[in-house]
């Protein structure tokens, strides 16, 4: 077993390697001039189980590219299985067809990352569960529920709470983290005027005088996240916090956290936190290095994966 990590999340890929008690591969992955993208695997692994741990997060088509090239060195270095460790899946929310003559990007992002020659791929919440159609290689998705419900549990146990799903299509996710901390769910009913644009307009369920946690795979804008929080607090919530997978937060997302309602937001570190998100006062990431690290060694054990999450 090999692990070689690409630019995107070094340390993150370094707490894995370090929980794993492994090595990171020597590699020189760098940039011609003209930006292009040039990789040189350092060390010898013929016939090895290697994982290449690289999130296609900002920028997004650069990352892409760079796991595509380190994929396609590893295959032609006679690497025995290659197994794309993405803790965020880019181009994950283009699971669909919107209107007309438009892509559905997160197929054709999937077939780049078979063709270049990746055996099987490891992802960590997927924006929808069915995006592990569109791989015809092995797909382990991974959830980031049982991180959540042991920090909820650690810093979040003495108050009365309540799950919030902030849209209709997360209730499951939502769900499934109240069951486990056994407390109560409500939803945020939305109607969506544009993309990135969202109009809070119901709460559905009993908040008032409770704790409320917001739920969700991903927080871009942050204003889905936001008009949410204002929507609990206008229903009587006492307080309202947010468990996010993956903290895209772009453009002035943090500033408007910061002044919205969200006592405290937690995201982890499936994307390398910004400095903006390193000094918010109120947003925490988590470290997902344990979980990913024994999935990782699972894979290689050809133990079964899913019995993380029973």
């Amino acid at each position: 077993m090999k692990i070689l990590t690409g630019n995107s999340n070094k340390p993150l890929a370094e707490a894995i390697s370090a929980k794993l008690a492994l090595p990171l591969v020597r590699a020189n992955i760098r940039r011609f001039s003209d930006n292009e993208i040039f990789v040189e695997i350092l060390e010898n692994v013929r016939g090895e189980d290697v994982f290449v741990i690289q999130s296609t997060s900002y920028p997004a088509n650069d990352h892409l590219m760079e796991l595509l090239i380190i994929i396609d060195a590893l295959r032609r270095s006679s690497a025995r299985r290659i197994t794309a460790v993405m803790p965020y899946y880019g181009y994950a929310r283009q699971d669909r067809r919107v209107g007309s003559r438009t892509p559905i990007s997160a197929k054709l992002v999937a077939n780049l990352i078979t063709h270049a020659g990746a055996h099987r791929v490891l992802t960590l919440d997927l924006h929808a569960g069915q995006i592990q159609g569109f791989f015809d290689i092995p797909l382990d998705n991974l959830y980031a529920g049982p991180v959540f419900s042991k920090d909820i549990k650690d810093t979040l146990s003495n108050r009365s709470l309540t799950v919030v799903s902030p849209d209709t299509g997360g209730v499951a996710r939502a769900r499934a983290i109240a069951k486990r901390i056994d407390a109560d769910l409500a939803i945020i009913d939305k109607r969506r005027e544009a993309a990135g644009v969202s109009e809070v307009m119901n709460v559905i369920g009993d908040v008032k005088g409770r704790d409320c946690i917001l739920i969700d795979d991903i927080v871009d804008s942050g204003g889905t996240l936001c008009n949410a929080a204002v929507a609990l607090t206008d229903q009587g919530a006492t307080s309202v916090s947010a468990y996010i997978t993956h903290g895209v937060l772009s453009g002035g997302a943090v500033a408007r956290i910061a002044a919205s309602p969200i006592e405290k937001m937690v995201i982890t570190d499936s994307i390398m936190p910004t400095e903006a998100v390193r000094v918010s006062p109120n947003i925490k990431p988590l470290s997902i290095a344990t979980l990913m690290a024994e999935a990782m060694k699972r894979i290689t054990d050809e133990a079964s994966v899913s019995s993380l999450f029973d």
